[in-house]
């Protein structure tokens, strides 16, 4: 006869490790009191970036109910900097909710600048036209140079802002009036002057109503494209008269809305991509020159400081086509820099 023995029940114990990795990744997940004075320090300057990139994400969207936002408003994307600088700060110092704060707040910055850095597709068949845009200091910028660009570039319609009789003269002297022989200008002392001059035949030239200074339209026959309108604008700077600023572009938004067919514009417009007021013109079938080629916002103001330029004033705008370049340039004694455009109509 056999026996046989039952085997002793044997307990396996599995490992825990996953439980552990489970509690450690809940860990890193908890934002935890930083210790020490630096750990301290690091977050509270974390914060502190955090805040300033909300400021400018905050301005961005203000709709310009005051001067002094307005004015903060110019400074937007150098404020929105500081979002990323926080993220980074936050990281380092492993505060993770600020850092997830952060990255919140970066990520509504970059999609308040995008359609300034995400280019519009290609230009399709057309003509090229090049054109340029000049503000001359009370005309005391250098007009050789400018009639000087306008060679060189091939320009076909130059818009100018702050056109003295006396800068005028000196542009003829220097050779304007044979490169672009037809014109609409509005001189005047100080800054109040503006011109709009063509290579080719130009009607219905006119000064416009609404505005401070001298602003001016006319249409142009181009050989090839027949009738293009073409704008000059400078509103008013806003720091001087904010409630005629904000009027005056309104009144551009209105005059733009109501022009049909193909259109240049160029301007001084006093106002950067980050205020609200500029970026109603670009709705609808108008666009920037610099925004449908994703370049941002190039800044050509102040352009007589060793610290400048810092703000993109000068565009060119166009409906009814698009841009195949955009570049400025600087212009001596003048404190903008010009903007040179090729368009594609």
């Amino acid at each position: 006869m056999v026996e046989y023995q039952q085997a002793d029940e044997v307990t396996v114990v599995l490992p825990r490790e996953p439980k552990r990795r489970r509690g450690r990744i809940r860990s890193m997940l908890v934002s935890k009191r930083p210790r020490g004075w630096f750990g301290w320090t690091a977050v509270v300057l974390g914060w502190l970036a955090l805040l300033a990139g909300l400021t400018g994400v905050g301005l961005h969207y203000n709709t310009m109910s005051s001067e002094s936002a307005m004015l903060a408003a110019s400074f937007a994307p150098y404020l929105m900097l500081f979002a990323v600088l926080a993220l980074v700060i936050l990281l380092l110092a492993r505060a993770w909710r600020g850092a997830l704060v952060a990255l919140l707040v970066t990520a509504a910055a970059l999609w308040s600048q995008l359609p300034m850095l995400w280019p519009d597709g290609t230009a399709g068949p057309g003509v090229d036209v090049a054109v340029m845009q000049s503000n001359l200091l009370f005309g005391n910028a250098d007009t050789d140079a400018v009639v000087r660009a306008v060679r060189e570039n091939g320009i076909e319609v130059l818009t100018l802002e702050e056109l003295t009789p006396e800068a005028l003269a000196r542009l003829d002297g220097a050779g304007l009036a044979e490169l672009l022989p037809y014109r609409h200008v509005e001189a005047a002392a100080g800054g109040a002057g503006s011109g709009i001059f063509t290579r080719y035949p130009l009607e219905a030239g006119s000064k416009l109503s609404g505005f401070l200074l001298n602003n001016v339209r006319a249409t142009m026959i181009h050989p090839d494209r027949g009738p293009v309108a073409v704008f000059q604008f400078h509103p008013i700077p806003p720091n001087l008269n904010f409630d005629a600023w904000s009027n005056e572009l309104r009144t551009i938004r209105d005059l733009l809305d109501q022009q049909p067919g193909q259109v240049i514009v160029g301007g001084d417009f006093n106002a950067t991509f980050d205020h609200a007021p500029f970026r109603e013109l670009l709705r609808g079938r108008y666009a920037d020159a610099g925004e449908l080629l994703g370049i941002g916002a190039m800044p050509t103001w102040p352009d007589d400081r060793s610290w400048g330029p810092l703000l993109g004033l000068d565009r060119v705008l166009v409906a009814g086509g698009h841009a195949t370049q955009v570049r400025s340039l600087t212009i001596p004694r003048s404190d903008h820099r010009a903007v040179v455009a090729r368009l594609r109509l």
